[in-house]
């Protein structure tokens, strides 16, 4: 029986990058965006705000782009402030490298097993699917999942008694399933 498990983001991961005030490298997004016109060209930033001082930062999200070329749905999002706007242009990697910047996604995603029931049987095979692309190492996950540490976790693997098409010691963000016999 294929038991499925989802990761969720519980809420914005960190972005780091070095304050120019403090020198702290966290900041916390909170949706909020800043729109900027100039005639026919239009400018668009996410703001962070750093996690030690509390200086804002702007992350571009476009600019000096022709203000017909942009979708009137994503300007009415911006200028609501969509947290889940925020969410999805954290994660695109074109915003990511465009402002150098990355995520730390500890303490803001969980995983949702489904239950308990699983862990006393013989083998259990289970998809894990990701709602965000949080990056996770898969021993990490097995090891929380099933309630086992990850040296436990480790010897199983050697004993060829945990099986994945996945690699299980690198960090993943993709769907992945394995088989676990004890």
């Amino acid at each position: 029986m294929l038991n499925n498990w989802a990761v969720m983001p519980t809420c914005l991961p960190l972005v780091l990058r070095r304050c120019h005030v403090c020198a702290s490298e966290r900041f916390r997004a909170n949706g909020r965006f800043r729109v900027n016109a100039h005639h026919k060209r239009i400018d668009a930033w996410l703001l962070v705000l750093c996690a030690g001082c509390g200086e804002t930062a702007k992350l571009t999200v476009f600019e000096r782009m022709n203000v017909r070329s942009v979708r009137p749905a994503l300007l009415d999002r911006m200028h609501a402030n969509d947290p889940a706007l925020a969410a999805e242009l954290l994660q695109d990697p074109v915003v990511r490298r465009r402002n150098r910047v990355a995520l730390d996604w500890d303490g803001a995603w969980r995983l949702d097993t489904g239950g308990s029931d699983h862990l006393d049987r013989e083998a259990i095979e289970v998809s894990v699917r990701f709602a965000a692309r949080v990056p996770v190492r898969p021993v990490r996950l097995i090891a929380e999942g099933c309630g086992l540490s990850r040296s436990e976790v480790e010897r199983l693997t050697t004993e060829g008694k945990l099986v994945s098409a996945a690699r299980l010691h690198a960090r993943l963000s993709d769907d992945f399933t394995f088989l676990l016999k004890r």
